[in-house]
């Protein structure tokens, strides 16, 4: 699989360059910005959403199953490590653009503390493809820092404002949130039925999961470069943190991975959601703790940016760095 040297990175890079996922995002960017409208109807963006997350928390609990107890320890307590300290990172990081005040900056670091499901899926989709495995935990790592990096951020975009935060809804929008409740449920449900209840459904939850993925990525495309203008308003400081941060947060999650023994596989995922910035959940838990913070910051360094950027750089950068630092 990995042949090494310049020529193979070259090779690697073209392949995933020209890619349906890279390609139907590019798609989707371009034709927000030449003002053609080819997003996807909202009911079946939700549609689209459910599929995704219960289908990969599905696979992730089958997965489970079928692993032992005491390997997903030191990955557990990593990730937890990690989830708790990457906000922290983004915000003393984000000092350095010099026009966001001290609530934007935890705002941002909510989302950047947090994870993208859609990146964490074509990461698999990646390595599936590049036929290095993974294990079988991965979603349960990606559930679990869901959670810690926007509870941080929003701790510190918070405590400098004179008003009372209600945590009590806060905590209730994340972890009663769509996107923990499909996964989990998820997990539970393939870990209960096994192999031999995911292969009825594997025809819908396997086998049209490029597809869907596909059309996603196009409806986020769109997104992303609808909402690309938004950068000029605090400069280009926020473009540099928003490529890199996730490689230092991404690198720092690939050699955390490789001390809690994960795989090279699993320490690229895990790499990943380091890397990786939320749009779906973290929007949701900040807009209703954080008002005062402006939203098109964060989703435009988050979907507008570093998604981008994982999706074509971050992915086979830190699957490189993970084969360099385990081999």
């Amino acid at each position: 699989m990995y042949s090494g040297g310049v020529p193979g990175s070259l090779d690697l890079a073209i392949t995933n360059l020209t890619s349906v996922s890279v390609l139907v995002f590019a798609l989707g960017f371009i034709a927000a910005r030449f003002k053609s409208d080819i997003r996807i109807p909202e009911p079946v963006y939700q549609i689209i959403s459910v599929y995704l997350l219960f289908g990969i928390g599905l696979k992730g609990g089958v997965s489970l199953s079928n692993s032992t107890g005491t390997g997903i320890v030191a990955p557990l307590i990593v990730t937890i490590a990690l989830g708790t300290l990457i906000p922290f990172l983004a915000f003393f990081a984000l000092r350095f653009v010099k026009r966001l005040n001290e609530v934007d900056r935890g705002a941002i670091s909510a989302h950047y503390g947090s994870t993208s499901l859609v990146t964490f899926t074509a990461a698999l989709v990646f390595l599936e493809n590049a036929k290095i495995s993974y294990e079988g935990f991965a979603t349960t790592l990606l559930t679990v820092m869901e959670v810690p990096g926007i509870i941080v951020g929003i701790f510190l975009a918070t405590r400098h404002l004179s008003r009372e935060v209600s945590w009590a809804e806060s905590l209730k929008e994340i972890v009663l949130g769509k996107t923990v409740i499909l996964l989990v449920g998820g997990l539970l449900i393939g870990a209960l039925s096994g192999e031999a209840g995911y292969e009825r459904v594997t025809p819908f939850f396997v086998d049209l999961l490029p597809g869907i993925l596909a059309l996603f990525l196009m409806h986020l495309g769109f997104l992303a470069g609808a909402q690309a203008h938004a950068v000029r308003e605090v400069g280009i400081g926020l473009g540099v943190f928003a490529i890199l941060f996730p490689i230092f947060a991404g690198t720092l999650g690939v050699f955390a991975g490789s001390i809690a023994g994960l795989s090279v596989g699993g320490a690229t995922v895990l790499g990943i959601l380091c890397a990786s910035a939320s749009y779906i959940a973290a929007p949701a838990a900040v807009q209703i703790a954080v008002p005062e913070a402006n939203p098109s910051l964060s989703i435009t360094a988050s979907l507008a940016i570093t998604f981008p950027f994982n999706l074509i750089v971050g992915i086979p950068l830190l699957k490189a760095v993970a084969m360099a630092v385990i081999g």
